[in-house]
């Protein structure tokens, strides 16, 4: 194996790790879109491969970051 080889096959596997995230990113927002729509935890689970506790953790980590913050409920606290 050469330099050069080996600069190619790290190339590849840093693309591939970069696929693999949008991957997972995008079966994150699958998985909570299908818990919403009210697909039993057991479903999604065998679809996966996940653990429940693995999709308790993705489900509650896509709602917690898509709550709208008190900046964003359009109160102006503290103004005249």
């Amino acid at each position: 194996m050469d330099k050069r080889s080996l600069a190619q096959l790290a190339g590849r596997f840093r693309e591939a790790e970069a696929r693999t995230e949008i991957l997972r990113q995008e079966l994150a927002v699958a998985i909570a879109q299908a818990d919403a729509d009210g697909v039993a935890q057991k479903d999604i689970c065998d679809a996966t491969g996940y653990t429940r506790q693995q999709v308790r953790r993705i489900v509650k980590a896509l709602t917690e970051s898509n709550e709208p913050s008190p900046a964003d409920s359009g109160h102006n606290e503290g103004t005249v």
